[in-house]
């Protein structure tokens, strides 16, 4: 890596350099967060659970920078900077389930107002010490005071269990200096298996709570009985036949018109 002198008008200029980009991580982390609230008011579970954004600092930008063979002693180090060090804005999404993170993934690509330049999927295949994400280099435009900018920012979409798997790697490189000892990196390759195969269970967990009971193919039939028991004005017979036939599964017949009317004659009267 060729480390470069940086002048210190370079470093006088980088919080002016910096600020469209902060600007961007604000505005994505609102829109993002929208998308939250705009399934929670609408009633719907939300695939998203928390939005955390930063902004590379200075002595880590330049450290990037160097290691792209960045010269800043040249007059356009802004443009070659902001060109090569793609993830100088960076959103974290974090959610519940694996998939949620396909979900939000899959909106983040609908949308109008980012283009998406590369998708690297590391839950498909995890990198070497485990480490599990989605990363999208997206292109988001800002209007910083009368400048119109197109910034490269990068989004990671994470479950919970992979944030808390990442975030304690994250502390044990620093803590070692990047050089993790061997025995430490294989409890936390280990580590991230058992995460990964608790997303992978509670995500199963998920379906299995969410798939509607079956309907039995007798069901009709049953609901003929009860309604005919009820227009004879025996209750006793038909409330018996609802409590054993439908009580409890109410949601799984909801769409059903003749459930629907057994359940205001009847139904009700048995809360």
């Amino acid at each position: 890596m060729r480390v470069t002198h940086v002048p210190s008008k370079v470093l006088n200029n980088m919080v002016h350099f910096l600020a469209p980009y902060e600007q961007a991580v604000e505005e994505l982390k609102l829109k993002l967060k929208g998308i939250k609230y705009g399934f929670l008011k609408s009633g719907r579970y939300s695939p998203i659970e928390f939005v955390v954004g930063r902004v590379k600092k200075v002595d880590s930008l330049i450290k990037k920078a160097n290691e792209k063979g960045i010269d800043f002693q040249q007059a356009n180090w802004q443009d070659e900077v902001a060109k090569e060090v793609q993830d100088i804005a960076g959103l974290r999404i974090v959610c519940r389930y694996v998939d949620d993170v396909r979900e939000v993934q899959q909106l983040l690509q609908e949308r109008e107002d980012i283009v998406i330049h590369d998708i690297k999927d590391y839950i498909s295949t995890p990198k070497d010490s485990g480490y599990r994400s989605i990363h999208m280099i997206v292109s988001y435009t800002v209007y910083h005071g009368s400048e119109k900018r197109t910034l490269f920012c990068e989004i990671q979409i994470r479950t919970l269990g992979m944030n808390f798997w990442a975030t304690n790697e994250h502390e044990l490189r620093y803590k070692y200096a990047g050089n993790i000892p061997t025995d430490v990196m294989q409890q936390l390759h280990e580590a991230s298996v058992i995460t990964h195969q608790l997303d992978v269970l509670m995500n199963n967990l998920r379906h299995e709570i969410l798939t509607p009971a079956e309907v039995d193919s007798t069901f009709e039939e049953k609901l003929e009985e009860i309604f005919s028991l009820y227009v004879k004005q025996d209750v006793e017979s038909a409330a018996a036949l609802y409590r054993e036939h439908v009580s409890g599964f109410e949601e799984a017949f909801a769409d059903n018109p003749k459930f629907k009317m057994i359940h205001d004659l009847l139904g009700k009267r048995l809360k």
